[in-house]
């Protein structure tokens, strides 16, 4: 397989303020709210329609009130549920999360707000080229077919500074007015960065490993936060909201509202994601993946293992042998845990809405396995990559998808030298 950017990601569209040629332009998302009796061929994915789910996932519904109140019988109960869900599919929810149901409400506010706002006022935070925030029109700015039909605004959050990350953006690119939108959302985003750090504690126990590791990994991460619109659809049996694909990120904090869509795929069947209005749904991304992929055996004491590192899947999708690995410094996993494809399906009548936290390390962080897991496991399969390349990989050169992950691992042994951490 040819892993040049031009065969991996469809080419971009020049930036316009027009349709042309019956192409898509990225600066106009109106398409996306004309009543019209078909959709553009731009966003059709199957011809002979995309398939609805007609089953319900069973995924663990979590408590986590023991957990946060020091529970240690509750917290084991906890780590089992998720062990159980992350061995199957990789998807649970949770409740008694510790978010505040009023700043959800508002952080919903402010989203709907903002995409009901006049095209030329949302341009002001138009996503630009190779840049992950800001706003985007069915992200036809990156792609030029299969468009998912949303409108999204992306922004990253980080508490590694003085500065106040979120707000900042608000007021440089939407000015003054958006002060209090800033202020909503960077206290949303402080509020996910808590969570997220308990559920990577409550993954380390569920593993087994050092319950700190994960929480100290992630503590200065770099997360990126995305609100979703997506327009009612007059053909939803033809478009994606979101087309299939396994998140590329480490861990991903959704709330959804109560229109539904969100479908994953489990047992060669696609099913449905029950909304609740308490419960936060929570899945695993390809960079904390974990699954059953051919191994290569190799001593512990082949690589001395990082002290910032991470438990990630470990997926060869091409020959690596031994030397191989010495020279890359192989990342491991065990073969345990999933990041499940999933999609978000449209409704003919009613618009959709969701708040997205993508847990992601710091760029320059080196993503490897705990040392305890990988002597545990005895296997190393992946080599050590920085979360920086992955996030490259996924905007320069591949839409993320089922295979995202064997792909990069391609990518990175052809193109990177052996010792580039």
């Amino acid at each position: 397989m040819d892993l040049s950017a031009s065969t991996l990601l469809c080419p971009p569209l020049e930036f316009t303020d027009k349709k042309e040629h019956g192409v898509i332009s990225p600066s106009d998302s109106s398409f996306l709210k004309k009543q019209q009796p078909t959709i553009p061929m731009e966003f059709i994915w199957v011809k002979e329609g995309v398939g609805h789910a007609h089953e319900e996932l069973r995924e663990p519904v979590v408590d986590l009130e023991g957990f946060f109140q020091g529970d240690e019988v509750a917290t084991q109960h906890a780590a089992m549920l998720i062990r159980a869900a992350c061995l199957n599919h990789g998807f649970f929810q949770v409740i008694n999360h510790g978010v505040d149901s009023h700043l959800i409400t508002v952080a919903y506010d402010h989203m709907e707000a903002f995409f009901k706002l006049p095209l030329s006022k949302k341009l002001r935070a138009q996503r630009k080229p190779g840049c992950l925030w800001g706003y985007s029109g069915a992200h036809a700015d990156r792609f030029s077919l299969k468009l998912p039909w949303k409108e999204t605004l992306s922004f990253g959050f980080h508490d590694n500074g003085p500065e106040p990350v979120v707000e900042d953006f608000f007021k440089s690119t939407l000015g003054q007015e958006f002060d209090q939108t800033g202020l909503v959302y960077q206290r949303y985003c402080e509020a996910m960065k808590e969570l997220s750090l308990a559920l990577m504690e409550l993954l380390a126990i569920s593993l087994g490993v050092d319950r700190s590791h994960y929480r100290e990994f992630f503590k200065e991460g770099n997360s990126i936060m995305r609100c979703n619109y997506y327009p009612p659809c007059q053909e939803p049996g033809l478009a994606f909201g979101t087309g299939p694909h396994c998140d590329p990120t480490s861990l991903t904090i959704l709330h959804q509202d109560q229109v539904g869509g969100l479908e994953v795929y489990v047992n060669n069947k696609w099913r449905t994601v029950r909304p609740r209005r308490d419960a936060l749904v929570i899945n695993l991304g390809d960079t904390f993946k974990v699954g059953s992929f051919p191994q290569f055996i190799v001593e512990c004491d082949v690589h001395p293992l990082k002290e910032e590192c991470v438990y990630v899947s470990s997926i060869v999708c091409c020959e690596i042998n031994l030397d191989q690995s010495r020279a890359h410094s192989q990342a491991l996993s065990n073969g345990r845990y999933k990041s499940c494809l999933h999609r978000a399906v449209v409704n003919r009548y009613k618009e959709r809405r969701s708040l997205v936290f993508f847990v992601c390390p710091r760029e320059d962080k080196v993503v490897t396995p705990p040392e305890d897991l990988v002597c545990r496991e005895g296997t190393r399969k992946y080599p050590d990559f920085k979360w920086s390349d992955l996030l490259e990989f996924t905007q320069k050169y591949y839409r993320a998808d089922d295979a995202t992950l064997q792909n990069f691992t391609k990518w990175l042994l052809s193109s990177k030298p052996p010792n580039h951490h």
